[in-house]
């Protein structure tokens, strides 16, 4: 075993970062404060949407972003089955039902076909899954949303910074929510936005943050008054903000960080070119490809033998190779409570048992991409 992993993604914290939590640590406001704010309109500029608001998690702004589209019990949601749980469980938080969509062999987004064959009366909403950092194909799911009268959701939680015909995510759904996990391409250590044109859903996921509170801290303390109400219930999922310092000091770094991630890409695009037992995932020609993630596909037979042996030779000569996703409908949970079963997704099932994430991260050195290089040249030879 080597004794260094070259892990599948990282976070890239520098002086400057620390400097700039310092210094709201040593200030008056550590929640609810102007940092707060200052991120939520950065984000919104940087992705060219009007409204922007800052949750404690991804996961917390896919929870906001469905209560505020009105999902409740009952109500069927379409969600692509290749995604992080997470995707799915915003729906069952609010009593909705989860209805999965197989996706696309070749860039594993969701397969608009499926979509539209997924709706019914009950259908009140669409999640677009943003896998790796390539965008969905946007113009089939919003023309589908609009004829039938839907709410367009984008999990965009892989792909802050890419675009879609020159479009930027972030504009292209109704709500689109972002992740700052440290493996993303910014981080908060935790955190998540979700942005939106619609002031209407910006206000409800405002409160839904805060206890279903109208106001904050902030706006009582600057008013002068001790009173509040909650009109609504909601969670705490509050952003701190010296976590949007950090958010803020990494967006400045964001276009730099992410043309690094295509660099990689590149460099591995061309070096898989010529090996016939894996293949890298298809990029559509019409979109800019954040890479959160690289994935490969594990070509010939038996692909799920095939994969636990060059995921432990990988682990043993120091790359980190991880797995993304275990198909939703595959977990205990929902097959408990939602009847799913094995053979249902045969796109997203077959995919599974050949995908592997290759380490990507902006601070990521040539000598360590060309170690992933060489690494998965000779073990997928062997």
């Amino acid at each position: 075993m080597t004794q260094t992993m070259i892990p599948y993604g990282r976070q890239s914290v520098d002086d400057e970062d620390i400097q700039r939590v310092v210094e709201v640590l040593r200030s008056d406001w550590l929640t609810t404060g102007p940092v707060v704010e200052k991120f939520e309109e950065a984000v919104g500029d940087f992705v060219g949407a009007k409204h922007a608001v800052a949750v404690s998690s991804g996961t917390a702004g896919l929870h906001a972003a469905v209560a505020a589209a009105g999902i409740t019990s009952g109500d069927e949601v379409i969600v692509p089955t290749m995604t992080f749980a997470a995707t799915a469980n915003a729906v069952v938080f609010q009593g909705g039902h989860p209805v999965f969509a197989d996706v696309l062999p070749n860039t594993l987004l969701v397969d608009p076909t499926e979509v539209e064959a997924k709706i019914t009366s009950k259908t009140k909403a669409i999640v677009a899954v943003d896998y790796a950092g390539q965008p969905c194909d946007y113009d089939a799911l919003r023309a589908i949303a609009d004829k039938h009268g839907l709410i367009l959701i984008a999990d965009a939680c892989h792909s802050l910074g890419a675009e879609y015909k020159g479009r930027k995510v972030g504009t292209l759904a109704d709500l689109t929510v972002f992740s700052f996990h440290p493996v993303k391409h910014i981080t908060t250590g935790e955190g998540g936005m979700i942005v939106t044109d619609n002031r209407e859903y910006a206000e409800k996921m405002r409160r839904f943050r805060n206890h279903g509170i109208s106001t904050d801290h902030r706006q009582r303390s600057g008013n002068g008054t001790w009173f509040y109400e909650m009109t609504d219930l909601g969670y705490n999922y509050r952003l701190t903000d010296f976590q949007c310092a950090l958010g803020l000091s990494q967006l400045q770094k964001l276009p730099a960080w992410i043309e690094r991630r295509r660099e990689i890409a590149r460099e591995y695009d061309l070096a898989f070119a010529t090996l016939h037992a894996i293949k890298p995932l298809d990029t559509s020609a019409d979109v800019t490809h954040a890479y959160h993630l690289y994935v490969v596909k594990l070509e010939g037979a038996q692909p799920e033998r095939s994969r636990v042996a060059v995921f432990e030779a990988l682990r043993k000569e120091g790359i980190g190779v991880n797995v993304h996703y275990i198909p939703v409908h595959l977990h205990p949970f929902y097959r408990k409570h939602f009847g799913t079963r094995p053979g249902m997704y045969s796109v997203a099932e077959g995919a599974y048992e050949r995908i592997l994430s290759l380490p990507i991260f902006p601070s990521m050195k040539n000598r360590e991409v060309k170690k992933v290089i060489e690494a998965v040249g000779r073990v997928v030879k062997r």
